[in-house]
Order: structure tokens, then C-alpha cells, then sequence
């Protein structure tokens, strides 16, 4: 795979408390104007987003094709793959707030493919997936195989 490169850009007005801030993806021009708070990070997101739930759609997004590839290369590629990550940031002793956990559940339709191939992929897809390894370098990651259809 070549090197991959992207850029968001994020502003941000005002002091923490009471500041808003907005993210755009640069590279692709996918989505702009995204706008987070502290008191939407912290609290209800009221439509807003956070640095913790972009963290999580990038490291299911990554899960998800990790897996693709594994299943695909096992052959057994998948018709669908459902992917639920929760990342958790918490009050860490002597360090601040850090991002502690990130938890993926993960169900799938993959004709022919059994249980026993599906863990296999999925802890696979784990040890490939570069958010893993980014996140498991200062927190939890754990995966959870969910439902597998095989039609």
C-alpha cells in the first residue's frame, strides 16, 4: 500500500469554556463545518461532534476494511460488516484526561464463512488494523465479535 496522507483543517474561537470550534476535511472535501465545544465534548452533543467521536469513526472505519480484507483474502469476502466502536476518555492519575479504551463490536453477513473463520478474521483484522496499534499503544482495545450471518 503507498503512503497515505490526508489533512483536516479545525479552527477555533474563544477560550475553552466558551469557545466553539469547527473541522473540515481538507483532503477530500467529504464534510466541513463540523462543529464541537467542551460543553458538547464533555456533556450532551446537542448535534455537535467531538475529537473522541471522529476518533472512533476513524478506528471502526479502519476495523471495518481491515476485516474486509481478511475475510476477502480468506475466501469468504463479505456482503456486509456492521462495526459499533465506543471510545472512552477518562480522568487518568497524575496524567489529565486520556483516551483509555476504544471498543469495537462487530457482526457480519459473510457467506460460507463460520464462527470459528469469522474469530479468526476479526482478531486478524485487529493485529492489521493501524488504529489498533495507534490506540493500543496507550490504551484498551477490545473487540467483540457480534452476530455473523452466513447465509
Amino acid at each position: 500500500m503507498p503512503r497515505i496522507v490526508r489533512e483536516a483543517d479545525v479552527a477555533w474561537e474563544g477560550n475553552v469554556a466558551r469557545g466553539s470550534g469547527s473541522i473540515a476535511a481538507a483532503t477530500s472535501g467529504a464534510f466541513s463545518g463540523l462543529p464541537f465545544s467542551l460543553p458538547s465534548r464533555v456533556g450532551a452533543a446537542e448535534g455537535k461532534t467531538s475529537p473522541e467521536e471522529l476518533l472512533a469513526a476513524a478506528h471502526g472505519g479502519c476495523f471495518a476494511m481491515s476485516l474486509a480484507s481478511e475475510l476477502s483474502g480468506a475466501g469468504t469476502p463479505p456482503d456486509r460488516i456492521a462495526v459499533r466502536c465506543t471510545v472512552t476518555m477518562d480522568e487518568v492519575e497524575g496524567r489529565g484526561h486520556q483516551v483509555v479504551d476504544s471498543t469495537i463490536v462487530v457482526s457480519a453477513t459473510v457467506p460460507g464463512c463460520d464462527e470459528a473463520a469469522f474469530a479468526r478474521a476479526v482478531e486478524a483484522a485487529d493485529a492489521g488494523c493501524p488504529f489498533s496499534a495507534l490506540i493500543r499503544a496507550s490504551a484498551t482495545v477490545t473487540i467483540t465479535p457480534g452476530a455473523l450471518a452466513a447465509r
